[in-house]
Protein backbone atom coordinates (compact mmCIF):
# COMPACT_ATOMS: atom_id res chain seq x y z
CA UNK A 1 0.00 0.00 0.00
CA UNK A 2 3.02 2.48 0.71
CA UNK A 3 4.86 1.36 -2.67
CA UNK A 4 1.55 1.91 -4.86
CA UNK A 5 -1.18 4.21 -3.24
CA UNK A 6 -4.52 4.26 -3.99
CA UNK A 7 -4.44 6.69 -6.70
CA UNK A 8 -6.06 5.69 -10.29
CA UNK A 9 -4.24 6.51 -13.88
CA UNK A 10 -6.93 4.46 -16.33
CA UNK A 11 -4.65 2.98 -18.81
CA UNK A 12 -4.13 -0.64 -19.92
CA UNK A 13 -0.23 -0.45 -20.94
CA UNK A 14 1.30 -0.88 -17.38
CA UNK A 15 -0.63 -3.87 -16.67
CA UNK A 16 -0.35 -5.50 -19.95
CA UNK A 17 3.82 -4.58 -19.71
CA UNK A 18 3.51 -6.47 -16.11
CA UNK A 19 1.28 -9.32 -17.63
CA UNK A 20 3.84 -9.72 -20.25
CA UNK A 21 6.47 -10.19 -17.99
CA UNK A 22 4.70 -12.89 -15.85
CA UNK A 23 4.28 -15.24 -18.92
CA UNK A 24 0.78 -13.70 -19.85
CA UNK A 25 -1.23 -15.38 -17.09
CA UNK A 26 -3.98 -14.11 -18.97
CA UNK A 27 -3.83 -16.33 -21.48
CA UNK A 28 -4.09 -19.35 -18.99
CA UNK A 29 -7.35 -18.38 -17.05
CA UNK A 30 -10.20 -20.92 -16.58
CA UNK A 31 -13.28 -19.69 -18.40
CA UNK A 32 -13.89 -15.74 -17.45
CA UNK A 33 -17.32 -14.53 -16.53
CA UNK A 34 -16.13 -10.47 -16.96
CA UNK A 35 -18.37 -7.96 -14.47
CA UNK A 36 -18.78 -4.43 -14.98
CA UNK A 37 -21.63 -1.99 -13.78
CA UNK A 38 -22.29 0.37 -11.09
CA UNK A 39 -24.12 -1.13 -8.34
CA UNK A 40 -24.73 -4.73 -7.44
CA UNK A 41 -21.08 -5.92 -9.25
CA UNK A 42 -20.45 -8.08 -5.87
CA UNK A 43 -23.59 -9.25 -4.89
CA UNK A 44 -23.76 -10.84 -8.73
CA UNK A 45 -20.53 -12.41 -7.97
CA UNK A 46 -21.54 -13.67 -4.95
CA UNK A 47 -24.87 -15.24 -5.49
CA UNK A 48 -23.01 -16.91 -8.99
CA UNK A 49 -20.02 -18.67 -6.73
CA UNK A 50 -22.82 -20.04 -4.42
CA UNK A 51 -24.96 -21.04 -7.27
CA UNK A 52 -21.76 -22.51 -9.32
CA UNK A 53 -20.14 -24.36 -6.54
CA UNK A 54 -23.54 -25.44 -5.37
CA UNK A 55 -23.15 -27.21 -9.07
CA UNK A 56 -19.60 -29.03 -7.95
CA UNK A 57 -17.74 -26.16 -9.91
CA UNK A 58 -14.03 -25.08 -9.04
CA UNK A 59 -14.49 -21.34 -8.84
CA UNK A 60 -11.95 -18.41 -8.56
CA UNK A 61 -13.17 -15.14 -8.00
CA UNK A 62 -11.35 -11.46 -8.18
CA UNK A 63 -13.76 -8.85 -6.53
CA UNK A 64 -13.14 -5.36 -4.70
CA UNK A 65 -12.34 -3.55 -2.75
CA UNK A 66 -11.89 -5.65 0.53
CA UNK A 67 -13.33 -5.43 3.83
CA UNK A 68 -11.42 -6.06 6.43
CA UNK A 69 -8.36 -8.79 4.81
CA UNK A 70 -6.71 -7.64 1.19
CA UNK A 71 -7.01 -11.43 0.70
CA UNK A 72 -10.95 -11.11 0.02
CA UNK A 73 -10.00 -10.05 -3.78
CA UNK A 74 -8.45 -12.95 -4.55
CA UNK A 75 -10.33 -16.39 -3.48
CA UNK A 76 -8.88 -19.43 -4.86
CA UNK A 77 -11.62 -22.56 -5.49
CA UNK A 78 -13.74 -21.14 -2.59
CA UNK A 79 -11.16 -20.42 -0.28
CA UNK A 80 -8.92 -16.73 0.32
CA UNK A 81 -5.79 -16.73 -1.15
CA UNK A 82 -3.04 -17.43 1.82
CA UNK A 83 -0.80 -14.56 3.24
CA UNK A 84 2.35 -16.68 2.11
CA UNK A 85 1.07 -17.14 -0.89
CA UNK A 86 0.06 -13.71 -1.43
CA UNK A 87 3.71 -11.92 0.00
CA UNK A 88 5.38 -14.20 -2.14
CA UNK A 89 3.87 -13.30 -5.82
CA UNK A 90 3.52 -9.48 -4.69
CA UNK A 91 6.60 -9.52 -4.13
CA UNK A 92 7.83 -11.31 -7.43
CA UNK A 93 5.85 -8.88 -9.14
CA UNK A 94 7.33 -5.81 -7.38
CA UNK A 95 10.39 -7.31 -8.42
CA UNK A 96 9.51 -7.73 -12.22
CA UNK A 97 8.23 -4.24 -12.17
CA UNK A 98 11.38 -3.04 -11.48
CA UNK A 99 10.16 0.67 -9.62
CA UNK A 100 8.66 1.42 -12.83
CA UNK A 101 5.21 3.45 -12.29
CA UNK A 102 2.50 1.36 -11.21
CA UNK A 103 -1.02 1.65 -9.49
CA UNK A 104 -2.26 -0.46 -6.78
CA UNK A 105 -5.01 -2.06 -8.45
CA UNK A 106 -2.83 -2.77 -11.42
CA UNK A 107 -0.15 -4.37 -9.72
CA UNK A 108 -2.02 -6.60 -7.38
CA UNK A 109 -4.51 -7.68 -10.51
CA UNK A 110 -1.10 -8.87 -12.10
CA UNK A 111 -0.58 -11.11 -9.07
CA UNK A 112 -3.90 -12.32 -9.15
CA UNK A 113 -4.34 -13.49 -12.87
CA UNK A 114 -0.75 -14.90 -11.77
CA UNK A 115 -2.41 -16.94 -8.65
CA UNK A 116 -5.54 -17.98 -10.98
CA UNK A 117 -3.61 -19.21 -13.73
CA UNK A 118 -1.73 -21.65 -11.29
CA UNK A 119 -4.51 -23.04 -9.69
CA UNK A 120 -6.68 -25.30 -11.42
CA UNK A 121 -10.26 -24.24 -11.80
CA UNK A 122 -13.33 -23.98 -13.89
CA UNK A 123 -14.76 -20.88 -14.17
CA UNK A 124 -12.65 -17.14 -12.75
CA UNK A 125 -15.47 -14.46 -11.62
CA UNK A 126 -13.71 -11.23 -12.42
CA UNK A 127 -14.80 -7.40 -11.69
CA UNK A 128 -14.02 -4.22 -12.82
CA UNK A 129 -12.58 -2.20 -10.69
CA UNK A 130 -13.24 1.19 -12.30
CA UNK A 131 -14.92 1.31 -15.24
CA UNK A 132 -14.38 -1.05 -17.91
CA UNK A 133 -12.50 0.12 -21.24
CA UNK A 134 -9.30 0.62 -18.89
CA UNK A 135 -10.10 -1.29 -16.08
CA UNK A 136 -6.62 -3.16 -15.53
CA UNK A 137 -9.21 -6.31 -15.68
CA UNK A 138 -9.96 -5.58 -19.05
CA UNK A 139 -7.19 -8.05 -21.11
CA UNK A 140 -9.32 -11.32 -21.60
CA UNK A 141 -9.44 -11.50 -25.24
CA UNK A 142 -12.65 -13.70 -25.26
CA UNK A 143 -14.42 -14.38 -21.79
CA UNK A 144 -17.08 -16.94 -21.77
CA UNK A 145 -19.36 -14.42 -20.83
CA UNK A 146 -19.75 -10.67 -19.77
CA UNK A 147 -22.41 -9.05 -17.46
CA UNK A 148 -23.28 -5.57 -16.42
CA UNK A 149 -25.07 -4.43 -13.75
CA UNK A 150 -26.90 -1.20 -13.54
CA UNK A 151 -25.43 2.00 -14.19
CA UNK A 152 -25.49 5.20 -12.27
CA UNK A 153 -23.78 8.50 -11.53
CA UNK A 154 -20.40 7.39 -9.70
CA UNK A 155 -16.77 8.03 -9.88
CA UNK A 156 -17.60 11.04 -12.22
CA UNK A 157 -14.15 12.05 -12.38
CA UNK A 158 -12.81 9.20 -14.00
CA UNK A 159 -15.88 7.94 -16.56
CA UNK A 160 -16.93 10.89 -17.47
CA UNK A 161 -20.14 13.77 -16.31
CA UNK A 162 -22.98 11.91 -17.95
CA UNK A 163 -24.60 8.69 -17.46
CA UNK A 164 -24.04 8.00 -21.47
CA UNK A 165 -20.34 8.77 -21.08
CA UNK A 166 -20.39 6.23 -17.99
CA UNK A 167 -22.45 3.45 -19.61
CA UNK A 168 -19.96 3.98 -22.71
CA UNK A 169 -16.72 3.03 -20.60
CA UNK A 170 -18.87 0.05 -19.11
CA UNK A 171 -19.80 -1.33 -22.04
CA UNK A 172 -16.44 -1.73 -23.42
CA UNK A 173 -15.94 -5.36 -21.79
CA UNK A 174 -18.20 -6.50 -24.27
CA UNK A 175 -16.74 -8.84 -27.34
CA UNK A 176 -17.38 -10.11 -30.58
CA UNK A 177 -19.70 -13.17 -30.00
CA UNK A 178 -19.60 -13.38 -25.97
CA UNK A 179 -22.80 -13.20 -24.38
CA UNK A 180 -23.74 -10.26 -22.40
CA UNK A 181 -26.04 -10.40 -19.59
CA UNK A 182 -27.41 -6.49 -19.04
CA UNK A 183 -28.98 -4.93 -16.11
CA UNK A 184 -31.79 -3.40 -15.70
CA UNK A 185 -30.38 0.29 -16.80
CA UNK A 186 -31.94 3.86 -17.38
CA UNK A 187 -32.56 4.53 -20.85
CA UNK A 188 -29.48 6.66 -21.51
CA UNK A 189 -27.43 3.74 -20.48
CA UNK A 190 -29.10 0.93 -22.21
CA UNK A 191 -29.02 2.96 -25.28
CA UNK A 192 -25.06 3.33 -24.77
CA UNK A 193 -24.84 -0.16 -24.22
CA UNK A 194 -26.89 -1.53 -26.98
CA UNK A 195 -25.05 0.33 -29.36
CA UNK A 196 -21.64 -0.71 -27.83
CA UNK A 197 -22.97 -4.73 -28.20
CA UNK A 198 -24.19 -4.01 -31.62
CA UNK A 199 -20.69 -2.52 -32.96
CA UNK A 200 -18.56 -5.57 -31.72
CA UNK A 201 -21.45 -8.07 -32.56
CA UNK A 202 -21.97 -9.17 -28.71
CA UNK A 203 -25.39 -10.92 -28.62
CA UNK A 204 -27.62 -9.31 -25.79
CA UNK A 205 -29.74 -10.91 -22.92
CA UNK A 206 -31.56 -7.95 -21.17
CA UNK A 207 -33.42 -6.99 -18.27
CA UNK A 208 -36.84 -6.53 -19.22
CA UNK A 209 -36.95 -7.78 -22.64
CA UNK A 210 -34.94 -11.45 -22.75
CA UNK A 211 -35.01 -11.86 -19.18
CA UNK A 212 -37.35 -10.50 -16.28
CA UNK A 213 -37.45 -11.10 -12.57
CA UNK A 214 -40.09 -9.95 -9.79
CA UNK A 215 -40.70 -12.06 -6.62
CA UNK A 216 -40.48 -10.83 -2.86
CA UNK A 217 -40.15 -12.39 0.60
CA UNK A 218 -42.33 -15.43 -1.07
CA UNK A 219 -39.95 -16.32 -3.19
CA UNK A 220 -38.24 -15.24 -6.36
CA UNK A 221 -39.38 -15.46 -10.47
CA UNK A 222 -37.54 -15.64 -13.47
CA UNK A 223 -38.44 -15.43 -16.84
CA UNK A 224 -36.55 -16.36 -19.52
CA UNK A 225 -37.67 -15.99 -23.23
CA UNK A 226 -40.88 -17.93 -22.92
CA UNK A 227 -39.74 -20.12 -19.68
CA UNK A 228 -40.55 -19.09 -15.84
CA UNK A 229 -39.19 -20.92 -13.09
CA UNK A 230 -39.86 -20.21 -9.41
CA UNK A 231 -37.04 -20.22 -6.65
CA UNK A 232 -36.77 -19.28 -2.85
CA UNK A 233 -36.11 -15.77 -1.70
CA UNK A 234 -32.90 -15.01 -1.75
CA UNK A 235 -30.63 -15.04 1.46
CA UNK A 236 -29.40 -11.24 0.79
CA UNK A 237 -31.58 -8.89 2.25
CA UNK A 238 -33.42 -5.54 0.28
CA UNK A 239 -35.72 -5.42 -2.89
CA UNK A 240 -32.28 -5.02 -4.78
CA UNK A 241 -31.00 -8.03 -4.01
CA UNK A 242 -33.87 -9.54 -6.13
CA UNK A 243 -32.84 -8.14 -9.08
CA UNK A 244 -28.86 -9.42 -8.47
CA UNK A 245 -30.21 -12.44 -8.01
CA UNK A 246 -32.69 -12.62 -10.80
CA UNK A 247 -29.60 -11.57 -12.87
CA UNK A 248 -27.37 -14.62 -11.74
CA UNK A 249 -29.66 -17.35 -12.49
CA UNK A 250 -30.07 -14.58 -16.25
CA UNK A 251 -26.00 -15.43 -16.39
CA UNK A 252 -26.12 -19.10 -15.38
CA UNK A 253 -28.68 -19.53 -18.46
CA UNK A 254 -26.35 -18.21 -21.05
CA UNK A 255 -23.17 -20.23 -20.07
CA UNK A 256 -22.25 -22.78 -22.62
CA UNK A 257 -20.38 -25.82 -21.37
CA UNK A 258 -21.86 -25.85 -17.45
CA UNK A 259 -24.48 -27.87 -15.89
CA UNK A 260 -26.46 -26.04 -13.74
CA UNK A 261 -30.25 -27.63 -12.70
CA UNK A 262 -32.95 -25.64 -10.67
CA UNK A 263 -31.83 -27.30 -7.41
CA UNK A 264 -27.97 -25.77 -8.00
CA UNK A 265 -29.57 -22.48 -8.55
CA UNK A 266 -32.47 -22.70 -5.40
CA UNK A 267 -29.30 -23.55 -2.81
CA UNK A 268 -26.83 -20.81 -4.30
CA UNK A 269 -29.58 -18.07 -3.98
CA UNK A 270 -30.29 -18.83 -0.58
CA UNK A 271 -26.56 -19.51 0.69
CA UNK A 272 -24.91 -17.06 -0.95
CA UNK A 273 -22.57 -14.73 1.19
CA UNK A 274 -21.37 -11.22 0.83
CA UNK A 275 -20.69 -9.02 4.07
CA UNK A 276 -21.17 -5.52 4.12
CA UNK A 277 -24.49 -5.48 2.38
CA UNK A 278 -27.68 -4.28 4.72
CA UNK A 279 -26.16 -7.11 7.55
CA UNK A 280 -27.18 -7.13 10.88
CA UNK A 281 -24.27 -7.02 13.38
CA UNK A 282 -25.54 -9.10 16.74
CA UNK A 283 -22.19 -9.01 18.73
CA UNK A 284 -19.40 -7.21 19.32
CA UNK A 285 -19.08 -3.64 21.20
CA UNK A 286 -21.29 -1.59 19.08
CA UNK A 287 -24.21 -3.65 19.62
CA UNK A 288 -23.37 -4.11 23.11
CA UNK A 289 -24.04 -0.26 23.17
CA UNK A 290 -27.69 -0.95 22.27
CA UNK A 291 -30.86 -1.56 25.06
CA UNK A 292 -32.82 -4.08 24.03
CA UNK A 293 -35.60 -3.46 21.36
CA UNK A 294 -32.91 -1.81 19.09
CA UNK A 295 -30.62 -3.44 15.91
CA UNK A 296 -27.69 -2.43 14.20
CA UNK A 297 -27.24 -3.03 10.51
CA UNK A 298 -24.35 -2.19 7.91
CA UNK A 299 -24.07 -1.58 4.36
CA UNK A 300 -21.41 -0.25 2.00
CA UNK A 301 -23.66 1.64 -0.78
CA UNK A 302 -22.49 5.24 -1.46
CA UNK A 303 -23.81 6.58 -4.23
CA UNK A 304 -27.13 8.10 -5.31
CA UNK A 305 -28.64 4.55 -6.96
CA UNK A 306 -27.51 3.13 -3.52
CA UNK A 307 -29.80 5.73 -1.23
CA UNK A 308 -32.44 4.87 -4.00
CA UNK A 309 -32.41 1.21 -2.70
CA UNK A 310 -32.15 1.64 0.85
CA UNK A 311 -35.08 4.10 1.04
CA UNK A 312 -36.99 0.92 -0.17
CA UNK A 313 -35.66 -1.35 2.14
CA UNK A 314 -36.05 1.47 4.61
CA UNK A 315 -40.11 1.69 3.69
CA UNK A 316 -40.56 -2.15 3.75
CA UNK A 317 -39.00 -1.77 7.02
CA UNK A 318 -41.29 0.19 8.92
CA UNK A 319 -41.56 -1.78 12.01
CA UNK A 320 -39.16 1.21 13.95
CA UNK A 321 -37.64 4.36 13.22
CA UNK A 322 -34.46 4.54 10.99
CA UNK A 323 -31.48 6.24 12.41
CA UNK A 324 -28.35 6.47 10.55
CA UNK A 325 -24.59 6.90 11.56
CA UNK A 326 -23.11 8.09 8.37
CA UNK A 327 -19.64 8.67 7.21
CA UNK A 328 -18.52 8.95 3.24
CA UNK A 329 -15.62 9.88 1.18
CA UNK A 330 -14.90 13.31 0.24
CA UNK A 331 -14.56 12.31 -3.71
CA UNK A 332 -18.67 11.07 -3.31
CA UNK A 333 -21.74 13.13 -2.78
CA UNK A 334 -23.04 12.96 0.28
CA UNK A 335 -26.00 14.75 -0.11
CA UNK A 336 -27.00 12.73 -3.72
CA UNK A 337 -26.93 9.47 -1.55
CA UNK A 338 -29.10 10.67 1.44
CA UNK A 339 -31.61 12.21 -0.63
CA UNK A 340 -33.36 9.27 -1.74
CA UNK A 341 -33.84 8.05 1.80
CA UNK A 342 -34.15 11.13 3.97
CA UNK A 343 -38.21 11.02 4.51
CA UNK A 344 -37.54 7.43 5.94
CA UNK A 345 -34.97 8.72 8.42
CA UNK A 346 -35.50 10.11 12.46
CA UNK A 347 -32.17 11.41 13.48
CA UNK A 348 -28.92 11.22 11.79
CA UNK A 349 -24.97 10.89 13.68
CA UNK A 350 -22.12 11.79 11.46
CA UNK A 351 -18.33 10.54 11.58
CA UNK A 352 -15.22 10.74 9.64
CA UNK A 353 -14.23 7.29 8.53
CA UNK A 354 -10.87 6.52 10.98
CA UNK A 355 -7.80 6.46 9.33
CA UNK A 356 -8.93 7.50 6.27
CA UNK A 357 -7.17 10.72 4.65
CA UNK A 358 -9.99 11.34 1.90
CA UNK A 359 -12.78 11.36 4.26
CA UNK A 360 -15.08 14.13 5.07
CA UNK A 361 -14.82 15.11 8.24
CA UNK A 362 -18.07 14.84 10.89
CA UNK A 363 -18.69 18.69 10.30
CA UNK A 364 -18.90 18.06 6.41
CA UNK A 365 -20.96 14.98 6.50
CA UNK A 366 -23.64 17.04 9.02
CA UNK A 367 -23.64 20.06 6.62
CA UNK A 368 -24.49 17.63 4.15
CA UNK A 369 -27.31 16.04 6.24
CA UNK A 370 -28.47 19.38 7.59
CA UNK A 371 -28.95 20.81 3.81
CA UNK A 372 -31.76 17.97 3.33
CA UNK A 373 -33.68 19.15 6.70
CA UNK A 374 -32.11 16.25 8.69
CA UNK A 375 -31.79 16.05 12.55
CA UNK A 376 -28.18 15.47 12.43
CA UNK A 377 -25.10 15.27 15.16
CA UNK A 378 -21.52 15.58 14.61
CA UNK A 379 -19.31 12.99 16.74
CA UNK A 380 -15.80 12.09 17.67
CA UNK A 381 -16.52 8.11 16.37
CA UNK A 382 -18.64 5.27 15.67
CA UNK A 383 -19.14 4.81 19.32
CA UNK A 384 -20.19 8.05 20.06
CA UNK A 385 -22.39 8.15 17.23
CA UNK A 386 -24.28 5.32 18.32
CA UNK A 387 -24.29 5.95 21.93
CA UNK A 388 -25.89 10.03 21.03
CA UNK A 389 -28.84 8.26 18.65
CA UNK A 390 -29.71 6.29 21.50
CA UNK A 391 -29.83 8.97 24.17
CA UNK A 392 -31.83 10.97 22.05
CA UNK A 393 -34.60 8.61 20.58
CA UNK A 394 -38.21 8.62 22.36
CA UNK A 395 -38.30 4.58 21.24
CA UNK A 396 -36.12 1.87 19.96
CA UNK A 397 -34.87 1.76 16.68
CA UNK A 398 -33.15 0.63 13.85
CA UNK A 399 -29.19 1.98 13.81
CA UNK A 400 -27.83 1.61 10.30
CA UNK A 401 -24.58 2.38 9.86
CA UNK A 402 -23.93 3.75 5.98
CA UNK A 403 -22.04 5.69 3.52
CA UNK A 404 -18.72 3.61 2.61
CA UNK A 405 -17.10 0.24 2.33
CA UNK A 406 -14.11 1.75 3.96
CA UNK A 407 -16.09 2.48 7.26
CA UNK A 408 -17.92 -1.01 6.95
CA UNK A 409 -14.26 -2.60 6.60
CA UNK A 410 -13.27 -0.59 9.92
CA UNK A 411 -16.66 -1.69 11.69
CA UNK A 412 -16.08 -5.50 10.64
CA UNK A 413 -12.72 -5.71 11.98
CA UNK A 414 -14.48 -5.58 15.37
CA UNK A 415 -17.92 -6.08 15.16
CA UNK A 416 -18.06 -9.49 13.23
Amino acid sequence: MSLHPKKIDLTLGRTLDLLEKLGRPQDRLPPVIHVAGTNGKGSLIAFMRAILEAAGYRVHCYTSPHLVRFNERIRLVGELIPETQLSKLLGYCETLNEGRPITFFEITTAAAFRAFAETSADVLLLECGLGGRYDSTNVIDRPVLTAITPVSMDHMQFLGETLSAIAGEKAAIQKAGVPSVIGEQPSDAADVIEQYAAEVGAPLHRYGAEWVVSGGSDGLRVRSGATIRQFPAPVLQGAHQLHNAGMAVACVDKLEGFNIGNAALAEGLTKASWPGRLQRLRRGPLVELLPSGWELWLDGGHNAAAGAALAAVARDWGDRPLDLVVGMLNTKDLAAFLRPVAPTVRAVASVAIPGEEASLSAAEAAEAARALLLRVTPSKDIAAAVRSLVERAEAPGRILICGSLYLVGIILAHNA
